[in-house]
């Protein structure tokens, strides 16, 4: 019998599902899905017919974290271990020239809540549970967390949440800004889809150059957003799906952002 896939892609109306197949451990990942899924995710930066990525779990968790399995030998360099697998995963979907959105349909854990937070987009079933279970083994948030969760939540909720693995539910995560939307478990999957093409439908030009502006200016001042603003929107305005949104808006229809002209 052939051994299963660690990533399992599905392409509909121009929206790449990336689902982590490993749902007999809760999608705990070991180092070979990490790089599996940093290269799937590149494909699909590669590739012009896809405008969406959505990445999710297969079964009941989204992921677990770490698969502690995988790295119980003695002599292990965490620091090497996230330099190579990681935190080249949370940098690639940050990165990435077109959306990701994070399908959390349940448990999302350790460096599986990092994975959650990194999305551009986050949709959350209502039996997702997002927890920074780190300390628990006596270890820090990595993979991002500490970077993605004080932006969103504060440091001192974060630090809480940090500090006690504190589980959060679907709905207090919706309250705290964890997430975008939450659907119900039974309809998750298309509704995801659902959002995912009408984000798909949207001019992949100016999403993309939007997240670049976003990305920056989370770490800039004001006068470098200004500067950066003024040339991305030269960038936007010489493509043609600006032509065709003044175009569409001026003939009173719908633009149609996913073919040129």
């Amino acid at each position: 019998m052939s051994e299963q896939p660690n990533i399992l892609v599905k392409d509909q109306a121009g929206v790449r599902t990336l689902s982590i197949n490993r749902a007999d451990r809760l999608n705990a990942v070991n180092a070979a899905t990490l790089l599996e899924l940093t290269a799937e995710l590149q494909q699909a930066d590669a590739d012009p017919s896809v405008r969406v990525v959505v990445l999710t779990g297969e079964g009941r968790g989204f992921c677990a974290g770490q698969d502690l399995g995988d790295v119980s030998g003695q002599g292990l360099s965490f620091t090497e271990h996230l330099h190579q697998t990681f935190n080249p995963l949370i940098r690639t979907m940050r990165g990435l020239n077109k959306p990701v959105i994070s399908a959390v349909n349940g448990v999302a854990a350790g460096a599986g809540a990092s994975l959650a937070l990194a999305g551009d987009i986050r949709l959350w079933a209502t039996s997702a549970v997002f927890v920074e279970v780190f300390s628990n083994i006596a270890l820090i948030p990595d993979s991002g967390s500490t970077w993605f969760l004080p932006r969103l939540v504060g440091f001192n909720r974060a630090f809480e949440l940090m500090a006690l693995a504190d589980k959060v539910k679907a709905d207090e995560g919706l309250r705290l800004g964890l997430c975008e939307a939450v659907y119900p478990d039974e309809t998750f999957r298309a509704d995801v889809q659902a959002y995912a093409e009408r984000l798909a439908a949207r001019p992949a030009n100016a999403l993309k150059l939007t997240k670049q502006a976003l990305n920056a200016g989370l770490n800039g001042t004001l006068d470098d957003a200004l500067n950066l603003e003024a040339d991305l929107q030269q960038l936007a305005g010489d493509h043609w799906e600006h032509l065709e949104g003044v175009t569409a808006f001026k003939e009173k229809r719908p633009a149609n952002f996913t073919k040129k002209p």
